[in-house]
Protein backbone atom coordinates (compact mmCIF):
# COMPACT_ATOMS: atom_id res chain seq x y z
CA UNK A 1 0.00 0.00 0.00
CA UNK A 2 1.09 3.75 -0.71
CA UNK A 3 0.12 6.85 0.31
CA UNK A 4 0.85 10.39 0.29
CA UNK A 5 0.83 12.52 3.78
CA UNK A 6 0.66 16.01 3.26
CA UNK A 7 2.26 17.51 7.01
CA UNK A 8 4.81 14.44 6.85
CA UNK A 9 6.63 16.58 9.56
CA UNK A 10 5.06 18.00 12.10
CA UNK A 11 4.14 16.22 15.82
CA UNK A 12 1.15 13.83 13.91
CA UNK A 13 2.58 13.64 10.40
CA UNK A 14 5.59 12.20 11.65
CA UNK A 15 4.23 9.74 13.68
CA UNK A 16 1.78 8.58 11.26
CA UNK A 17 4.93 8.08 8.72
CA UNK A 18 6.98 6.08 11.26
CA UNK A 19 4.14 3.65 12.03
CA UNK A 20 2.46 3.58 8.58
CA UNK A 21 6.00 2.65 7.56
CA UNK A 22 6.59 -0.16 10.26
CA UNK A 23 3.46 -2.08 8.81
CA UNK A 24 4.61 -2.22 5.67
CA UNK A 25 2.78 1.29 4.13
CA UNK A 26 4.88 3.10 1.62
CA UNK A 27 4.65 6.59 2.68
CA UNK A 28 5.51 10.10 0.22
CA UNK A 29 6.71 12.68 2.74
CA UNK A 30 5.00 16.05 1.29
CA UNK A 31 5.62 19.19 3.66
CA UNK A 32 6.35 22.98 2.55
CA UNK A 33 9.96 22.99 2.86
CA UNK A 34 10.51 19.76 1.03
CA UNK A 35 12.33 18.07 4.26
CA UNK A 36 13.34 14.67 4.01
CA UNK A 37 11.07 12.97 7.12
CA UNK A 38 12.80 9.75 8.65
CA UNK A 39 10.95 6.34 7.43
CA UNK A 40 9.39 8.00 4.53
CA UNK A 41 10.09 6.51 1.10
CA UNK A 42 10.08 9.43 -0.70
CA UNK A 43 9.72 13.48 0.44
CA UNK A 44 8.37 15.99 -1.96
CA UNK A 45 7.94 20.20 -1.69
CA UNK A 46 3.92 20.85 -1.57
CA UNK A 47 0.92 21.53 -0.09
CA UNK A 48 -2.46 20.82 -0.10
CA UNK A 49 -3.45 24.31 -2.45
CA UNK A 50 -1.69 22.29 -5.37
CA UNK A 51 -3.96 20.55 -7.69
CA UNK A 52 -1.91 19.31 -9.94
CA UNK A 53 0.25 17.37 -7.12
CA UNK A 54 -2.87 16.20 -5.42
CA UNK A 55 -4.09 14.46 -8.75
CA UNK A 56 -0.65 13.38 -9.41
CA UNK A 57 -0.56 11.93 -5.73
CA UNK A 58 -3.99 10.39 -5.88
CA UNK A 59 -3.28 8.93 -9.46
CA UNK A 60 -0.76 6.61 -7.62
CA UNK A 61 -1.24 6.35 -3.84
CA UNK A 62 -3.71 4.50 -2.13
CA UNK A 63 -4.59 6.45 0.42
CA UNK A 64 -4.15 10.16 0.49
CA UNK A 65 -3.87 11.78 4.47
CA UNK A 66 -3.35 14.85 5.28
CA UNK A 67 -2.23 15.98 9.13
CA UNK A 68 -2.31 20.23 8.36
CA UNK A 69 -4.42 21.89 10.30
CA UNK A 70 -5.77 26.04 10.65
CA UNK A 71 -2.75 27.86 12.20
CA UNK A 72 -3.73 28.67 16.14
CA UNK A 73 -1.63 31.34 16.45
CA UNK A 74 -2.57 33.55 12.97
CA UNK A 75 -2.99 33.45 9.24
CA UNK A 76 -5.88 32.50 7.34
CA UNK A 77 -7.78 29.86 8.11
CA UNK A 78 -10.10 30.37 4.28
CA UNK A 79 -7.02 29.68 2.84
CA UNK A 80 -6.58 26.47 4.46
CA UNK A 81 -9.95 25.45 3.79
CA UNK A 82 -9.37 26.57 0.75
CA UNK A 83 -6.71 24.28 0.33
CA UNK A 84 -8.42 21.59 1.75
CA UNK A 85 -11.60 21.93 -0.23
CA UNK A 86 -8.90 21.49 -3.37
CA UNK A 87 -7.25 18.55 -2.02
CA UNK A 88 -10.79 17.27 -1.94
CA UNK A 89 -11.39 17.77 -4.99
CA UNK A 90 -8.54 16.47 -6.72
CA UNK A 91 -8.43 13.62 -4.55
CA UNK A 92 -11.12 12.37 -7.16
CA UNK A 93 -12.18 8.66 -6.86
CA UNK A 94 -8.74 8.16 -4.17
CA UNK A 95 -9.19 7.68 -0.61
CA UNK A 96 -8.74 11.40 1.35
CA UNK A 97 -8.23 10.89 5.22
CA UNK A 98 -8.08 14.27 7.07
CA UNK A 99 -6.95 15.04 10.60
CA UNK A 100 -9.95 17.44 11.86
CA UNK A 101 -10.08 18.94 15.66
CA UNK A 102 -11.76 18.07 18.38
CA UNK A 103 -14.23 21.20 19.35
CA UNK A 104 -16.75 20.04 16.82
CA UNK A 105 -17.24 16.70 18.87
CA UNK A 106 -20.95 17.44 20.71
CA UNK A 107 -21.07 17.52 24.69
CA UNK A 108 -24.83 16.36 25.24
CA UNK A 109 -26.78 19.27 21.96
CA UNK A 110 -23.33 21.81 22.25
CA UNK A 111 -20.38 21.23 20.44
CA UNK A 112 -17.00 21.06 22.78
CA UNK A 113 -15.88 24.87 20.95
CA UNK A 114 -19.21 26.47 22.29
CA UNK A 115 -19.16 24.90 26.10
CA UNK A 116 -18.02 26.79 29.12
CA UNK A 117 -14.57 27.42 29.84
CA UNK A 118 -13.24 26.27 26.23
CA UNK A 119 -10.22 28.02 25.83
CA UNK A 120 -10.49 30.89 23.52
CA UNK A 121 -6.63 30.39 22.12
CA UNK A 122 -7.86 27.53 20.54
CA UNK A 123 -11.84 28.57 19.15
CA UNK A 124 -10.83 30.08 16.18
CA UNK A 125 -9.11 26.98 15.16
CA UNK A 126 -11.98 24.80 16.09
CA UNK A 127 -14.51 26.71 14.27
CA UNK A 128 -12.12 26.31 10.67
CA UNK A 129 -11.98 22.66 11.77
CA UNK A 130 -15.80 22.34 12.51
CA UNK A 131 -16.20 24.27 8.94
CA UNK A 132 -13.87 21.37 7.51
CA UNK A 133 -16.16 18.67 8.32
CA UNK A 134 -19.13 20.30 7.23
CA UNK A 135 -16.99 20.85 3.44
CA UNK A 136 -16.06 17.14 3.87
CA UNK A 137 -20.01 16.27 4.37
CA UNK A 138 -21.36 19.07 1.57
CA UNK A 139 -18.76 18.47 -1.14
CA UNK A 140 -19.07 14.61 0.02
CA UNK A 141 -15.35 13.62 -1.77
CA UNK A 142 -15.49 9.90 -2.66
CA UNK A 143 -14.71 7.81 -0.22
CA UNK A 144 -13.18 10.43 2.67
CA UNK A 145 -12.58 10.21 6.53
CA UNK A 146 -12.19 12.76 8.89
CA UNK A 147 -10.53 11.88 12.40
CA UNK A 148 -10.83 13.88 15.08
CA UNK A 149 -8.41 13.68 18.58
CA UNK A 150 -9.46 13.65 22.13
CA UNK A 151 -9.17 17.17 23.40
CA UNK A 152 -5.60 16.51 24.72
CA UNK A 153 -3.14 15.25 22.50
CA UNK A 154 0.78 15.24 23.33
CA UNK A 155 3.69 13.45 22.65
CA UNK A 156 3.47 9.99 25.14
CA UNK A 157 3.42 6.62 24.74
CA UNK A 158 2.67 4.11 22.04
CA UNK A 159 0.54 1.75 24.07
CA UNK A 160 -1.65 0.80 20.86
CA UNK A 161 -5.01 0.92 23.33
CA UNK A 162 -7.74 3.23 22.33
CA UNK A 163 -11.30 3.49 22.48
CA UNK A 164 -13.25 5.32 19.44
CA UNK A 165 -16.88 6.99 18.92
CA UNK A 166 -18.38 9.10 16.20
CA UNK A 167 -19.33 12.17 17.36
CA UNK A 168 -18.57 13.00 20.99
CA UNK A 169 -15.14 12.90 22.67
CA UNK A 170 -14.18 9.06 23.57
CA UNK A 171 -12.13 10.46 26.51
CA UNK A 172 -10.03 13.42 27.79
CA UNK A 173 -6.81 12.78 26.25
CA UNK A 174 -4.48 10.51 23.36
CA UNK A 175 -0.58 10.29 23.58
CA UNK A 176 0.25 11.13 19.35
CA UNK A 177 1.20 7.96 19.13
CA UNK A 178 -1.46 5.83 19.67
CA UNK A 179 -3.28 8.86 17.91
CA UNK A 180 -1.23 7.51 14.56
CA UNK A 181 -1.76 4.10 15.48
CA UNK A 182 -5.66 4.70 15.44
CA UNK A 183 -4.85 6.44 11.92
CA UNK A 184 -2.54 3.58 10.44
CA UNK A 185 -5.37 0.86 11.54
CA UNK A 186 -8.42 2.47 10.06
CA UNK A 187 -6.13 3.16 6.60
CA UNK A 188 -5.34 -0.54 6.63
CA UNK A 189 -8.95 -1.50 7.86
CA UNK A 190 -11.73 1.18 7.11
CA UNK A 191 -14.67 0.91 9.48
CA UNK A 192 -15.70 5.37 9.01
CA UNK A 193 -16.18 5.33 5.39
CA UNK A 194 -17.71 8.91 4.56
CA UNK A 195 -17.68 9.90 8.28
CA UNK A 196 -15.86 11.24 11.35
CA UNK A 197 -14.47 9.45 14.12
CA UNK A 198 -12.35 10.50 17.12
CA UNK A 199 -10.12 8.58 19.41
CA UNK A 200 -8.89 8.69 22.94
CA UNK A 201 -6.75 6.18 25.98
Amino acid sequence: MKIALFGASGMIGSRVTAEAASRGIEVTAITRSGTEVPHAAGSLTGDMSDAELAARMAATHDVIVSTTGPSRTGGDHQEWLDALSTLAKASGDTRLFVVGGAGSLFVGDVMLKDTPGFPPAYKAESETGTKALELLRSANPSPWTLISPAPEIAPGERTAIYTSELDVPAGDSISAEDFAVAMVDEILDPKHIDSRFTVAN
